[in-house]
Formats: structure tokens, C-alpha cells, sequence
């Protein structure tokens, strides 16, 4: 699946949330889209399945551990078709349930799936009169999967989509694959280049038709991987898609249109963006089964991401990659089992919810509701302060009510200070995940933005304010401690990035310093806008010094965002505690 570039996202991104009054009439287009996304919005999670011939081979061929994620391993290993074609022999998932899965993702507080009917491997997981190579005619399984699942997801009211790779296609002459833009020739010489049209209309076209014909009314089509592809083969796609006009699609039909949601993937954008956006997240490394990937996210980071990504307006689609026999591995299942748990209690801060109308929350995160003109606040706390006063800064509002979601008899004692709200809390961590509070206001809310500003000649960017970009794969940095003593740690990996917004009141020339350390010397790279500079740190014998970037002129005033990349060929690791930009 292709990766998504983070700081294409960045320039679309939202600086403030709070809902504004005199706001311009709707067109009819949009009340319509309105209406069309209004059940997915509200969903705010979902289940991911990745499943097919690839669930064989789990990651290994020939005896080899095969790099990368497990789906792609056809291409990675070089397998050349009629090889892979022999996967199907044996593959019998017997032990697959469709309603156990659907009751796994609905437990879970899931409240739609997507599941692979063909990946890039070209295999289709359902009956198809178009090709034979599919699961019924070409394996001892005889069944239809995608039909059992889209039995058992009208039965328990769960909401289905199919993804569908419609330009790669390893099987066929006249499919794509990576690379192919380049010129580099298909790995199995036998198979003969055809056109991409031909493999459109003999193949794709007619699967489509029929994941939308023959399945009950599919609720999303997610394409993938719209490598190659062209305009007048997405437009004989989407002529099949317009037929239904409640179906959602997504961004990869073809690069140009935006469909009807975005797809960040493997990360979470820094804050919300201005349209429809679902964070599509593996639970360990690889999206299809690998038996030998046990890099797994803990249920807590889990559960810390799936409101991180609702208190940004988005969705998240958290996978699983089933075995060759059908089953969703354990890993997977306890982790959805725990998430299902603190969603039970505390669903009603994530479904149908808004973005928070906050800029940073270094504690945590914030969702919230508007009800008959008035505003429900969902305070997210991730991190109890140690003086247990909860600070909400900036905000202006009637408060009504302050309690704990779980139990709405625990009160809590509030008050009016220096411009925030401060919330009193009893010396006790309710959930050791997620502690939700809630803060009924009367009418809309009033937010004084606590972005960093310029105030005594210097704007000071702290860690806890920073936005974090991890690769999906490989070793991920991370925020330690809070206020004064929050610290950007483990950064080592290069592919890593470090952003700030802020806002400049004053065009000028700023010098750039942070506080930081680092046991070698290391490049990094720091970009404001258009201007860039690159520096060379120097060790600084394992403790915090102000160390000097340079300097960079702002000729504009507003908000802005500094990033800061490594230099790869000369990396090591570095901490930083926070960045001050000064005139």
C-alpha cells in the first residue's frame, strides 16, 4: 500500500477548530455529502482485514524470512507467477467464522470493516465469474468468505466495505506494478506485457461490477495503489461507482481525484485536516499475516491513537491479518477485546464526536458534541499532572457540569483562573489508560489559542508542544515526561521528523537555539515555510546544552511550522527539550 507523505498533509492542516457563528449557507452538493458521509463520520472505527494467498507463505518462501510486509511477498521475493499460483492448492481456511470476526470487531466498539477482496497479488477472496482465480475455483475451500461476511455484518448491523487493488495486479499481463513507471521489467519473464486498458476491461472492470452487484450494497469501495493508472481507466471505474450514490471511496482510484475521504497511513497527522480523512494503522508491522512479526502495539497506544486521531476529526482503521486457516490471531483479538472494554464505558466520547477546539492539550486530548446549542467537552486524560489540577487553557464558557464519564456521580470541583479553566482532581487515576471528563457547557464555546506566540522578544516551542512523525516500520521517538521536564527521546532513526506550528505576530530575522543533547555529532535540517538551513550538532558530554541552529527570516506574519529532519548520512541520536525562537 503506498505511503502517503506527511508534509503534504501539513499544508491542509486546520489552526483552529471552534465552530464559527455566521458561517455561509450550504450548497445542496454539500448537504448531500453531508448526508452521504454523515454514518462514517459518526463511526469514527473500523476494522481492517488483510487476507488472501499471501496468508500461506506468512512472510517466509523457500525458507527464507522475506523483508517487508507480508502481502507484498510475491514481489519481494521475485515469485514468479505459476509459483505463487500453487499457494492455492493449499489453501483450505476451514476454521474461518464470518460471525466471529463481525462479533470481534462490533465488541471491539468497531462499526464497520473493510476487507481485501483482490490485493496486488491479484487473487480474489469472493466468487468471481471474471477470473478463476479466486478463492472458490481455484482452492479446496469451495466457499465464498466475502459472502458469509456480508451476511454476518447485516445480521449484527455493522457497516461493510471492500477494498479493491485496481491497477496492480502481479497475475496479469496488463496489470502494474512497482516500478513499472521506471521501466523496470516484471520479475517473471514468462508473463507478457499487455496493456493496462485491456486488464481493466477483461478483469477489473468486471470484479468491480460485481463486489457491487452481488453483495447486499457495499457501504465502501477502498482502492489501492493507483500505480500506472490512467485517467480513462479511472473513469471506467468511477462511471460503475456513480451508480450508487451512497457508496464511499476513497483517494487512490487515481492521483489527481480526492474521492470522498483521504487515507493517511502507518501515522497520525499533527492536527485535523479540511476534509474526510481515515487513518488506516497496522496493530503490529505488517498488514497481512507474518508469522514471525511481533512488533505489537500495546492496547493502551492503541486506544491513545484511536482518540488522538477522533479528537482531529478523522477515523481510524486498525487491521488485522488473519492466518491461512481463517482465524484472527490472538495478539490481534486481546487487544480488541481491551479496546472494546474502555470503549463500552467511554464510546460516547468518540462516536459522533468533533474536533477539539483546542490547540495543544499536553495532557491529553479533547473531543466534544454540540447538543441544542450547547457544547459537551470530553477531556481525554492521558497523563494525570501531579498536582492534580487539570488546566484548560483559554477556554470561555457557561460550565454547567463537570463529571467523570464512567460515573457521572463523581463531581469535580472547578474554577476561573489567569484567562484558563482548572479542574480539581482527587489524588486518584480512574483509568490508567484513559480517564474521560466530561465539562457541560450552555452555548458555544470561546477559545483563547495557547499556540506558542511571541511574547518578551522570544516564541519557545517545548516538547510536549511538538508533533512527533514516526516511520510505520522501524524505531519510533518518543515524547517523555510533561511540562518543564518533557523531552523528545529515543530519536535515532533518521527517517524520524520533529514539527511545531506557532505564530509570528512580528516579521523579523529569529534566531534559532535549542535545549538539547547528544553523545555525537549530528546533522539536522531545519525548515520554516520555504527557507531551509542545515547545521552540525556537536556532542555535548551527555547534558543538556543551549545549543545554536542559526538563524532564519519570517517576512510574514501568522501561523507557521518549523521542522526539523535529520541529516542520514551523519545521524546518531539527540534529545530535545525545546526550541526558542528569538528576534
Amino acid at each position: 500500500m503506498a505511503r502517503t507523505i506527511f508534509f503534504l498533509l501539513t499544508l491542509l492542516t486546520i489552526f483552529a477548530c471552534t465552530p464559527k457563528s455566521g458561517t455561509s449557507e450550504k450548497s445542496e452538493e454539500t448537504k448531500q455529502q453531508d448526508a452521504k458521509m454523515e454514518w462514517w463520520r459518526d463511526a469514527r472505527f473500523g476494522m481492517f482485514i488483510h487476507w488472501g494467498l499471501y496468508s500461506v507463505p506468512a512472510g517466509e518462501w523457500e525458507g527464507r524470512e522475506i523483508p517487508g510486509i507480508s502481502e507484498w511477498i510475491m514481489l519481494r521475493a521475485g515469485i514468479p507467477v505459476k509459483d505463487y499460483e500453487q499457494l492455492a492448492e493449499n489453501f483450505n481456511p476451514v476454521k474461518f467464522d464470518a460471525e466471529k470476526w463481525v462479533l470481534l470487531a462490533k465488541n471491539a466498539g468497531m462499526k464497520y470493516i473493510v476487507i481485501t477482496s483482490k490485493h496486488h497479488d491479484g487473487f480474489a477472496m469472493f466468487h468471481s465469474k471474471a477470473s478463476p482465480y479466486n478463492i472458490y475455483d481455484a482452492t479446496p475451500f469451495k466457499r465464498d468468505p466475502l459472502k458469509e461476511l456480508s451476511d454476518a455484518c447485516k445480521k449484527h448491523n455493522i457497516r461493510l466495505g471492500f477494498y479493491y487493488s485496481q491497477a496492480q495486479d502481479w497475475h496479469e499481463p496488463g496489470g502494474t506494478y512497482s516500478g513499472i513507471e521506471k521501466g523496470t521489467p516484471h520479475w517473471d519473464p514468462t508473463l507478457k506485457h499487455d496493456s493496462l486498458m485491456n486488464y481493466i476491461q477483461q478483469k477489473a472492470l468486471p470484479q468491480v461490477k460485481e463486489i457491487l452487484e452481488n453483495y447486499g450494497g457495499l457501504d465502501i469501495l477502498w482502492w489501492d495503489t493507483p500505480i500506472a493508472m490512467t485517467e480513462e481507466a479511472a473513469k471506467l471505474l468511477q462511471h460503475e461507482v456513480d451508480k450508487y450514490p451512497n457508496l464511499i471511496t476513497n483517494n487512490r482510484l487515481y492521483r489527481p481525484w480526492p474521492g470522498d475521504f483521504s487515507t493517511p497511513e502507518q501515522y497520525v497527522p499533527p492536527t485535523g485536516l479540511d476534509y474526510d480523512w481515515e487513518v488506516c494503522m497496522t496493530m503490529n508491522t505488517s498488514w497481512g499475516y507474518k508469522w514471525y512479526d511481533n512488533n505489537w502495539k500495546s492496547a493502551e497506544s492503541l486506544i491513545h491513537m484511536l482518540v488522538d486521531i477522533a479528537s482531529k476529526g478523522g477515523n481510524l482503521l486498525l487491521n488485522v491479518g488473519p492466518t491461512a486457516e481463517g482465524i484472527i490471531p490472538d495478539s490481534s483479538a486481546v487487544r480488541l477485546e481491551q479496546i472494546g472494554n474502555w470503549m463500552k464505558q467511554n464510546g460516547e466520547s468518540v462516536y459522533g464526536t468533533s474536533a477539539s477546539p483546542f490547540f495543544k492539550l499536553p495532557w491529553g486530548r479533547c473531543t466534544q458534541r454540540q447538543e441544542n446549542g450547547n457544547t459537551i467537552l470530553y477531556l481525554h486524560v492521558l497523563n494525570w499532572p501531579k498536582d492534580q489540577v487539570l488546566k484548560i487553557p483559554g477556554l470561555k464558557a457557561k460550565i454547567q457540569d463537570v463529571y467523570l464519564l464512567t460515573n457521572p456521580k463523581q463531581k469535580f470541583a472547578w474554577k476561573f483562573e489567569n484567562g484558563n479553566v482548572l479542574i480539581h482532581a482527587p489524588s486518584v487515576i480512574f483509568d490508567p489508560i484513559n480517564t474521560v471528563i466530561v465539562v457541560k457547557t450552555k452555548g458555544y464555546l470561546k477559545i483563547t489559542s495557547n499556540m506558542p506566540t511571541l511574547k518578551d522578544g522570544k516564541i519557545e516551542l517545548p516538547a510536549e508542544f511538538s508533533d512527533i512523525h514516526n516511520p510505520g516500520y522501524g524505531i519510533h521517538a518518543v515524547l517523555h515526561g510533561s511540562g518543564d521536564k518533557a523531552v523528545i527521546k529515543n530519536w535515532s532513526d533518521s527517517r524520524v521528523q520533529v514539527e511545531w506550528m506557532f505564530n509570528v505576530s512580528e516579521p523579523g530575522i529569529y534566531k534559532i537555539e535549542s535545549l538539547m543533547k547528544t553523545k555525537a555529532i549530528c546533522g539536522i535540517n531545519i525548515g520554516v515555510g520555504e527557507q531551509n538551513i542545515k547545521t552540525e550538532i556537536q556532542p555535548s558530554d551527555d547534558k543538556f546544552e543551549v545549543v545554536l541552529l542559526g538563524q532564519i527570516q519570517i517576512s510574514e506574519p501568522g501561523n507557521k511550522v518549523l521542522n526539523i529532519t535529520p541529516v542520514k548520512e551523519n545521524w546518531d541520536e539527540i534529545e530535545i527539550k525545546k526550541i526558542i525562537l528569538s528576534k
